[in-house]
């Protein structure tokens, strides 16, 4: 089973280091020629075999917008993609649109235990998750796929692959540089354990 799967372009939040989470926040011009330069790259891997795989997308508009250039670029009609609601990247709760920076100077001892523990650290918030709780539904979703996939999702699900499929823990999962000009390869076979990860 073959999952490329590719993170939404920039957006104005990300240049300026803002939780974004699940703020509904649109690709900037870096990310528009981001997201169209993968699916450029994209169409020379699949060629004529792009037809086969299952287009899915997170929900949020950046992700959208990000599938839509992608197929757009791959020379396929630009709507012809599926959401799926466990794509989305993990909340922050309150935290969303503030930088670290911001939230030291109001909320410093929040800040340094988010530092000594991250994966497993939930923000204020009602709906605020950690990394560990989105590992779940990406398991979940994970398990879900059943042929060959595009998907189009977050820096924080691609953080819990990592985690759940390259068997890389948890301290450096979740502070792994996640590019948003390249494009992920999962490679599982079903019958086995045997998984490989890793950037194309």
């Amino acid at each position: 089973m073959i999952i490329y799967m590719i993170r939404h372009g920039q957006t104005d939040w990300n240049a300026e280091g803002r939780m974004q989470g699940q703020k509904d926040i649109g690709l900037n011009a870096t990310g528009r020629a981001q997201a169209s330069e993968n699916g450029r790259k994209l169409g020379q891997i699949l060629g004529e075999t792009a037809t086969e795989f299952d287009f899915v997308s997170s929900p949020l508009w950046r992700t959208r917008d990000t599938m839509e250039r992608v197929r757009t670029s791959m020379g396929l009609p630009a709507q012809g993609y599926r959401l799926d609601d466990r794509l989305k990247e993990l909340s922050f709760g309150d935290w969303e649109g503030s930088t670290l920076a911001e939230l030291a100077r109001v909320s410093p001892e929040r800040v340094q235990e988010r530092s000594r523990q991250k994966w497993s650290f939930i923000p204020p918030g009602e709906d605020a998750e950690s990394y560990e709780i989105l590992s779940w539904r990406i398991g979940a979703w994970l398990a879900s796929v059943d042929r060959p996939t595009v998907c189009v999702s977050h820096g924080g699900v691609i953080r819990s692959c990592f985690r759940l499929v390259g068997n890389v823990d948890e301290d450096t999962a979740c502070e792994m540089d996640i590019p948003q000009d390249r494009i992920l390869k999962i490679e599982r076979d079903g019958g086995s354990d045997t998984s490989r990860i890793g950037w194309i």
